[in-house]
């Protein structure tokens, strides 16, 4: 600080020294104020640089692990149409399994037995369609067998392969081959359970395979909105205001704003008393 002589009225030291004082207060109010207003620690790279590099990598892994949670939840949608197409598959063999067994009893007559017959006819029909309609966004899930993969970590992905489940796939060669005037009886009802009890168990383990692999997705569901969690927490840290401690800032410098313009006013009336001895 320059010594101040009030004799040399030339040059008023004491108000100069407040004057830079008050700048010094009004810059760095006008600093808490705009961080007040903005929410936000660093408006500038010149606030904080070192702070402002940290914040914007931060804030880049947030949106990349946004949409790699975006992607797990895309993938479990896909897995979710294809499981409820093999379930429908799943339960019409059950009802076929179900039929042939009813019509392998001698307790029914032939015309009870070709109705039946027609009914696994539309029932083999209907899982054909399934399988060949059952779709997400334009790739077949149940009818082909194509290697997926799911974008599920910044350098990694998770790689499902699609199935066939058509009638001809399922090795349901005799049911597929029915006539209407076919009859399933207790000579002949093995032909057609054994090729059930093997479309049953390949459904039954594609079922096993998506269902392991939905909860893969959902531990990596939540394994990415902890990270997500805890990088925003960073970031806020860094680059967002403390608006409680930012409002006593703006507070004290308001003060001393006042009390600096007051001392101004004062510094200026000192060095006038020197008239006085002028006056004498």
């Amino acid at each position: 600080m320059a010594n101040i002589d009030l004799t040399r009225i030339r040059s008023n030291i004491q108000a100069l020294e407040i004057l830079h004082n008050l700048r010094t207060v009004n810059s760095k109010l006008a600093t808490h104020q705009l961080r007040l207003g903005t929410g936000k620690r660093i408006n500038s790279a010149g606030d904080d640089p070192a702070g402002l590099t940290i914040a914007t990598k931060l804030h880049s892994r947030y949106r990349v692990l946004s949409a790699l949670y975006d992607n797990v939840g895309q993938a479990k949608n896909l897995l979710a149409v294809a499981e409820g197409g093999l379930l429908n598959i799943n339960d019409i063999l059950v009802t076929m399994k179900e039929k042939i067994i009813m019509s392998a009893s001698d307790s029914i007559g032939t015309e009870e037995r070709q109705a039946i017959t027609q009914q696994l006819i539309q029932l083999v029909a209907e899982i054909n369609d399934i399988a060949t309609q059952t779709e997400f966004n334009g790739v077949l899930l149940l009818n082909s067998a194509t290697g997926l993969n799911f974008q599920t970590g910044p350098d990694s992905q998770t790689t499902w392969t699609t199935a066939i489940y058509t009638p001809a796939s399922l090795g349901m060669v005799n049911l597929a081959a029915l006539l209407p005037t076919d009859t399933i009886d207790s000579t002949n009802y093995t032909n057609y359970t054994t090729e059930i009890d093997a479309a049953m168990t390949a459904a039954s383990n594609g079922l096993t395979e998506l269902g392991s692999l939905v909860n893969r997705f959902t531990a990596k569901e939540d394994m990415i909105s902890v990270a997500q969690i805890n990088t925003e927490a960073a970031y806020s840290r860094i680059y967002n205001a403390d608006m409680a401690l930012e409002q006593l800032e703006a507070t004290k410098y308001q003060i001393l704003q006042q009390t600096s313009m007051m001392m101004l006013t004062q510094a200026n009336m000192s060095a006038a008393s020197i008239l006085s001895l002028l006056g004498s």
